[in-house]
């Protein structure tokens, strides 16, 4: 008997509500991006001196059908709607406010994207400052904050989770079919209005977060396999009709930025073969060296993901500055030393994990630290706007060190302060109001 999603997926103080199988899922999804990157960043150093970079994966014939089935975006953001609904009613049940969410959920993402983000402004600036071509500079600076549209994505999609877990509540079907009546609006909007099509950064990946909802409810374990086959089927067959008709283009890659309905579809497929393949995954997840593995990589997750394009875009650069054998970018000697190159992006993330890993940390139940919603919206609002700038205009390295500043800012305005022990006590029971009446 399948085991369902909804046993929990706690993080923190949670561990033992974990769900090891959900956790192997989001472990194997890092690893191919990470190894996708790897195949992707290919820097050229021309005849006349400039530096371009090749996505040489992208770039194969063969690219199109294949990244259908390693395009894993839509799939971390199932698993994360899963963990996020967990995280939200544990807190609820403890007394905890959205204010409280937003804080923790803010604190989590944005103190290991604060680090990267100062890191890059002084190795760039420092690279500047010892003569390095512009062109490359502002190359590395695009290339290395690529990880930041994720972020910026994710943290969209799991700052709403208050607001759409109500309405999950009242209607689940309703609330993800009005999510997806906005994906398709913006999408049929996106000719003539083509800015609006980045409103789908929040639409798609809270519709894809949404069906995450449905999982930690049950829903899937509920089914069927022929109906998860099913559904995956026809969510493939959906998907296959409108790019056939040319309504979207077959490029996952394409449809990433800004991304539109078949990644939503992409979504649904990924979600029933995941529960299909719940059994063998919940089995792998109890080999011990499986489980430690899962466990370690899962406490520097966001660490290793916000890393690993910059040391891999360093480590590619140094390589054109030293007489070392650079094979022509998809030749099969490029191919064969890709996992050289995955093996030393890995031996490079190791220190780095263990310097800056610790900022994942959290180090006190959400819960017990008051956060008052002004400065958690005033934190939101100071966030988003590097990363809105970002997403029109681009990267650069003056926006990554505006964005330092904006999330150091952020920082601290979420730094609260702990609940008194009667206090933590009448929210944890329900008390809070009428206590605070009497006083």
């Amino acid at each position: 008997m399948r085991s369902t999603v909804g046993r929990g997926t706690g993080t923190g103080a949670d561990t033992a509500d974990r769900d090891p199988a959900i956790d192997l899922v989001r472990f194997v999804c890092l690893a191919l991006v990470v190894v996708g990157h790897s195949m992707m960043v290919s820097p050229v150093l021309h005849p006349d001196g400039t530096v371009t970079t090749e996505n040489t994966l992208g770039d194969q014939d063969w690219f199109v059908p294949v990244i259908w089935i390693f395009m894993v975006m839509p799939l971390f953001f199932v698993t994360g709607g899963v963990t996020g609904l967990q995280s939200w009613r544990r807190l609820k049940a403890r007394g905890g406010t959205a204010a409280q969410f937003l804080r923790a959920r803010l604190l989590r993402l944005v103190r290991p994207a604060t680090a990267l983000l100062a890191a890059m402004v002084l190795g760039l600036s420092l690279a500047r400052a010892l003569g390095v071509d512009q062109q490359v500079v502002q190359l590395m600076a695009t290339g290395a904050g690529m990880p930041l549209w994720f972020l910026a994505a994710y943290l969209a999609a799991q700052l709403n989770i208050p607001v759409l877990a109500a309405l999950h509540a009242r209607s689940p079907w309703l609330a993800l079919g009005l999510l997806l009546g906005l994906v398709v609006a913006v999408d049929c909007l996106r000719e003539a209005m083509p800015n609006l099509a980045y409103a789908n950064l929040v639409f798609v990946w809270c519709a894809v977060q949404q069906m995450g909802f449905l999982a930690a409810d049950g829903w899937t374990a509920r089914l069927s396999r022929s109906g998860l086959l099913a559904i995956a089927l026809a969510a493939n067959l959906a998907l296959g009709l409108v790019t056939g008709l040319g309504l979207y283009t077959g490029n996952m890659l394409v449809n990433l930025n800004p991304p539109n309905l078949t990644l939503v579809l992409l979504g649904v497929s990924q979600l029933a073969v995941m529960e299909l393949a719940r059994p063998v995954l919940a089995a792998l997840a109890e080999v011990r060296w499986i489980g430690r593995l899962v466990a370690m990589a899962g406490r520097r997750s966001l660490t290793v993901y916000l890393w690993h394009l910059p040391l891999l875009g360093a480590m590619s650069g140094l390589l054109l500055l030293v007489p070392f054998p650079k094979p022509g970018a998809g030749t099969a000697a490029w191919w064969w030393s890709r996992p050289l190159v995955v093996l030393a992006l890995v031996i490079l993330l190791l220190p780095v994990a263990a310097a800056f890993g610790r900022l994942e940390d959290r180090t006190t139940p959400a819960a017990t630290i008051r956060c008052r919603p002004a400065m958690a919206g005033a934190a939101v609002v100071v966030v988003f706007i590097p990363v809105a700038d970002a997403a029109l205009s681009g990267l650069s390295l003056g926006l990554l060190a505006a964005g330092t500043v904006c999330f150091s800012v952020a920082l601290l305005l979420l730094r609260g302060s702990p609940l008194g022990r009667r206090q933590a006590f009448r929210r944890r029971h329900g008390r809070w109001t009428i206590a605070s009446g009497l006083k």
